[in-house]
């Protein structure tokens, strides 16, 4: 009898144990696995669904400015193009947010020296006052000498800025150049500014101007804000230079117009064994104006869209779910992220990994993540099967999945990062010059094998990476 009380006891004992063994089980993913993906990145180097797809969405729909003429278009294009390429399920979810409009701009030096400037509206800006703004200019080199500024030197003025952005890998100058554009305005007219001019927050020479979102807090009084081209913010540099008063005058013909209710577009793979589980992917639809949005972003959801075309193809579909999401409205503030994170917050740990695309469609060169600590060694998987196509492993640092998927990763989603080269993409980024040439589709065929072979890895990983409501609130994400 002492016996049978002792196996029973042990019995239960083992019993209360599992589920904490398994709570703490390494993640992995099978050879099986890996060998498959060795075959998808193989494919995907000679598959052309997504340039097809980017081609198609810029030269049938062009421009996708949130809450414009093409944003309805370009969604019922999407889901469209989601069923030709053999989603078993599309559907959208909506996303609401404050709508603006652009109708025309432009400026131009009044004194000492008469001659035009190529400027464009900031999104969220304010119209100038009938007739235009013209004022003299007061020029500061950083924004921290605007932060510093006595408001007796502002008042009444338009207030320019010209920091300035420099190409890297990282594309990090960005973090100077948006907070500029989007924090700058503001400053400005809490000193009295009557107006606001940046220097293109882009790395390039050209005489197309930057556009880009800014930022009024609730109480500050909106002011008109654009960005100058980089050859005109020279101009206007060498000009104050010379002590001489300059005056610009600018007509900004734009503002807010109400509300408007966008859509996030999904797609999705239904998974073998596992479907209500789901690797989450995509980029956002919409895109700025001035261009047809080909690197910002069709590239990013043509690029989860060919990887999942790629993994539909195989015979037999891995255990979990493939989501691909072409977010609304990115441009004006991740509201598709947002609204996504929101509506799937509580079932969080359905989206076992993440990752977007929208740093351009060049080279990806690393890959970084977020996960718990038992799912390190798959991310490592997963990194060495991605290492063939050039992608360096940085275990140290950590990813958040991307601009709107930052998001869903804030509200407990495991994430991973690929790292695109962004050496080349802020000559470009939100300008005139954002078009189909500028996608090389080599470069672009190794993004779909990175996503490709990501996703069918996560889908088929024994195990999860973390994803819990609240699991990553303190993660930091990329610098």
């Amino acid at each position: 009898m002492r016996l049978i009380l002792f196996s029973l006891a042990s019995a239960a004992l083992l019993a209360a144990c599992v589920p904490a063994f398994a709570a703490d089980a390494k993640t992995r993913i099978p050879d099986t696995a890996l060998a498959t993906a060795a075959q998808l990145r193989d494919k995907a180097l000679h598959d052309d669904v997504a340039f097809d797809f980017t081609r198609d969405l810029t030269t049938q729909i062009g421009p996708r400015l949130a809450g414009g003429e093409n944003d309805a278009k370009a969604r019922e294009w999407t889901v469209a193009r989601f069923k030709a390429l053999g989603f078993d399920k599309v559907w959208t979810e909506p996303v609401t947010y404050p709508k603006w409009v652009r109708h025309s701009e432009s400026g131009r030096i009044v004194a000492p020296f008469p001659q035009p400037v190529v400027l464009i509206a900031l999104g969220d800006s304010p119209a100038t006052p009938t007739g235009g703004l013209t004022a003299e200019v007061v020029g500061f080199d950083t924004l921290d000498a605007l932060k510093a500024a006595d408001p007796a030197q502002v008042k009444g003025k338009i207030v320019y800025v010209g920091a300035r952005m420099h190409a890297h890998q990282d594309g990090h100058d960005y973090g100077i150049g948006s907070n500029v554009r989007t924090n700058g305005p503001a400053i400005a007219s809490t000193k009295g500014a009557a107006g606001y001019l940046l220097r293109s927050a882009g790395t390039d020479s050209n005489r197309l101007p930057h556009t880009g979102i800014t930022h009024f807090p609730k109480g500050v009084t909106p002011i008109p804000a654009a960005a100058v081209s980089a050859p005109d913010a020279d101009q206007i540099e060498r000009i104050l230079k010379t002590g001489k008063p300059l005056s610009i005058a600018m007509t900004l013909d734009c503002g807010m117009d109400g509300e408007y209710t966008g859509a996030n577009v999904i797609g999705e793979l239904r998974g073998s064994t596992k479907p209500d589980e789901y690797f989450l992917m995509g980029g956002h639809l919409d895109s700025w104006d001035p261009g047809t949005g080909a690197i910002d972003d069709a590239a990013g959801v043509a690029i989860a869209a060919g990887a999942a075309h790629l993994i539909a193809q195989l015979p037999q579909r891995p255990a979990r779910s493939i989501r691909v999401v072409a977010f609304a409205n990115e441009e004006s503030g991740l509201f598709g992220g947002k609204a996504f994170a929101n509506a799937h917050k509580a079932q969080i740990a359905r989206a076992v990994l993440g990752s977007e695309s929208d740093l351009g469609a060049d080279r990806i060169y690393k890959i970084t993540a977020s996960v718990k600590p038992e799912a390190r060694g798959a991310i490592g998987q997963i990194a060495q099967a991605l290492a063939p196509l050039g992608i360096a492993y940085d275990a140290a640092a950590p990813g958040s999945g991307g601009s709107d998927l930052s998001a869903v990763h804030a509200v407990g989603m495991a994430a991973v990062s690929l790292h695109q080269d962004a050496t080349r993409y802020f000559d470009w980024h939100h300008s005139a010059n954002d078009t189909l040439d500028k996608i090389d589709p080599e470069q672009l065929r190794q993004n779909v094998a990175a996503y490709a072979v990501t996703a069918y890895l996560a889908a088929q990983a024994k195990g999860d990476f973390g994803s819990a409501p609240g699991a990553f609130a303190n993660d930091k994400g990329e610098e």
